[in-house]
């Protein structure tokens, strides 16, 4: 957790050091793809440095190596200025990220031929193996959290994600430029009694390959065995539903009611009772929550008043979490009103709130059983506080509530009568409702 929050943290630092020059571009007509082609470009040239000194350059000189490491700094910084770029000029596309993953790899497979290329041309050979398989490493840690991702489930974890790698081999290739420069690049260490020599000047360069090398494979394999788990219990979800025809949100909701049934309620939904008596809807009787600064809406369904809240999440400075904006959890009234967190299947398959930033201070959110009706988090304009919106009988509006009533079905696919949102218009004060089959 201490890695996630310093990455986040240093990030947080570039960005303001780079967003003035971000502004520049903007202003000049680039768009993310340009900037992204850019980078492209000069890892390309990246390439070309290394094979340069693979054909040209003698073992002794690592000129070369250095001035390919800063290019690789250089260009990986484009790595951070087309999202950026994308971000303040509120020109973001599924097509552009798209295209910056395809460009990624592209630019790092390009780079590791280079680095191949004069490894091998130089007579380094196990170091080239070293290079090759933190190639494979470095394409598996990539493929593993799209591949993840496009089944369902989040995979971010783990070392040596790009940036790591381009700063690793950015810097230390620079190093071992500059050492050439200064203690010669023939330098060797031999240990007394080894015919041998243990380490040279080229060894600052090559034994960081060699720990990308391990660390990358660990963190592919890693991420296989966690997505694993993931997808194992997933695939229990839609073995025992069979047939997935309504949204998971909709079973587990249905299931948080059969565990608490409220017998109230079932009494209420007896036609024989309460034939004379006046219909009164269900959600019109359920406690509110209140007293939650943070509360953004809540969530609400028959048989029984357990509410989900979603609620702003604060980092430990106090600033909005960029990465996780949105806290949901439990409140469950018939348990004494106590507060519960979402266990890892409801987070995962059902209530978890999945973000997009879209511009600053604006996210694109949506459950992740549930995308057909998007919602936005951004400030307000009349009090520059965080809230949601959602468009509710063609008006965009501040959403305080979903309700979803549930009559009968089965434990899995149960038979879902509407589904109610309800939320205010901000230039009005109007309560605006809208009931629909999902």
């Amino acid at each position: 957790m201490e890695k996630v929050a310093l990455r986040i943290k240093l990030q947080k630092a570039i960005y303001v050091i780079i967003d003035p020059f971000v502004k520049g571009l903007i202003k000049m007509g680039l768009t993310p793809n340009m900037v992204t082609m850019i980078g492209f470009v000069l890892n390309i040239g990246v390439a070309i440095i290394f094979i340069e000194g693979g054909e040209r350059g003698n073992r002794g000189d690592l000129s070369y190596v250095g001035w390919a490491g800063a290019l690789v700094l250089f260009a990986g910084l484009f790595d951070m200025l087309d999202g950026q770029v994308a971000r303040l000029g509120k020109m973001s596309s599924s097509f552009g990220a798209m295209f910056d993953s395809v460009l990624d790899r592209y630019s790092e497979l390009i780079m590791f031929l280079g680095i191949c290329y004069y490894l091998i041309a130089h007579h380094y050979f196990f170091s080239s193996l070293f290079a090759f398989v933190a190639m494979i490493g470095s394409m598996m840690v990539s493929y593993t959290r799209a591949r993840a991702e496009g089944l369902g489930i989040e995979c971010k974890d783990g070392l040596m994600q790009r940036p790591e790698r381009i700063v690793l081999i950015g810097v230390s290739a620079i190093a071992c430029g500059i050492a050439g420069e200064y203690i010669g690049g023939d330098w060797k260490w031999y240990i007394s009694g080894v015919k041998f020599h243990v380490l040279e000047t080229m060894s600052i360069f090559t034994l960081p390959l060699t720990l990308m090398a391990v660390l990358t494979n660990i963190t592919a394999i890693n991420r296989l065995r966690s997505s694993k788990k993931a997808l194992d219990a997933k695939d229990a979800l839609v073995k025992a539903s069979k047939t997935s025809a309504l949204p998971i949100l909709f079973a587990g909701l249905l299931f948080a009611g059969m565990v608490s049934y409220n017998n109230a309620y079932a009494q209420q939904d007896n036609p024989s009772a309460n034939s004379r008596k006046t219909v009164i809807e269900p959600q019109d009787t359920f406690p509110i929550p209140r007293g939650n600064n943070k509360q953004l809406f809540y969530l609400q369904r028959t048989a029984n008043t357990n509410t989900i809240v979603c609620e702003l999440k604060y980092n430990k400075n106090g600033e909005l979490d960029e990465d996780d904006p949105v806290h949901v959890f439990w409140i469950r009234y018939p348990e004494g009103g106590q507060k519960k967190e979402l266990s890892y299947i409801q987070r995962v398959f059902a209530y978890g709130i999945k973000s997009q930033a879209l511009a600053k201070d604006s996210y694109k959110l949506h459950f992740v059983s549930y995308k057909k009706r998007p919602l936005y988090l951004m400030r307000s304009s009349k009090d520059n506080q965080y809230k949601v919106y959602a468009t509710i009988n063609n008006q965009q509006v501040v959403l305080n509530r979903i309700f979803i009533k549930v009559d009968g079905g089965t434990f899995w696919s149960p038979n879902v009568v509407y589904m109610e949102m309800k939320g205010v218009d901000e230039n009005t004060g109007r309560e605006v409702m809208q009931r629909f089959k999902p």
